[in-house]
């Protein structure tokens, strides 16, 4: 169940999309214990953002970790494919949380929904709603990389697409 019930109910007789976002590349803990964004992560996460925006990319949801990191990611992010949309925090989906726990954004809906967070869930959240294993790594995520997985009709998952930041100039 888990990570299923995420989609259970969310879009029946549709297609869904999910964004998984890793956040932009961040700060050092020596240098800044809150890893705020570096210059490069807000330049490759504006990057992502406009060319979301140019592929009509408009999240009904954007769910991201609370850290401060994720939060600045989701919020350029946001700014630009779906202003005044609110951000939602959700304390699940940080680093070693497991994925087959996160269901909470099921409520509250969408069918289309961005998720911004960190390494490894991400890649173990994709593992686990690809193959059922959490721990069979199928993406290789750079800080500022999306991958859209698509279900049909609550089918399993597949990968859409994956975008990395050296892809967007």
């Amino acid at each position: 169940m888990g990570v299923d019930r995420i989609t259970r109910g969310l879009w029946v007789g549709g297609v869904m999309k999910l964004y998984l976002v890793q956040h932009g590349e961040a700060c050092k803990k020596e240098v800044d214990p809150d890893r705020p964004l570096t210059d490069q992560g807000r330049e490759d996460i504006d990057r992502l953002a406009a060319f979301l925006k140019q592929a009509g990319i408009r999240p009904d949801r954007v769910i991201h970790s609370g850290k401060l990191r994720a939060m600045q990611t989701a919020g350029r992010l946001t700014d630009a494919i779906a202003p005044g949309l609110t951000l939602e925090a959700n304390g699940g989906i940080n680093l070693n949380d497991d994925p087959k726990a996160f269901d909470s954004h099921k409520k509250g809906g969408g069918k289309e929904i961005m998720v911004v967070g960190h390494l490894p869930f991400m890649a173990k959240l994709v593992s686990h709603l690809l193959l059922g294993d959490r721990d069979k790594p199928v993406i290789a995520y750079k800080p500022g990389s999306v991958v859209c997985l698509e279900r049909v009709n609550n089918e399993s998952w597949r990968v859409n697409w994956m975008l990395r930041p050296e892809l967007l100039g």
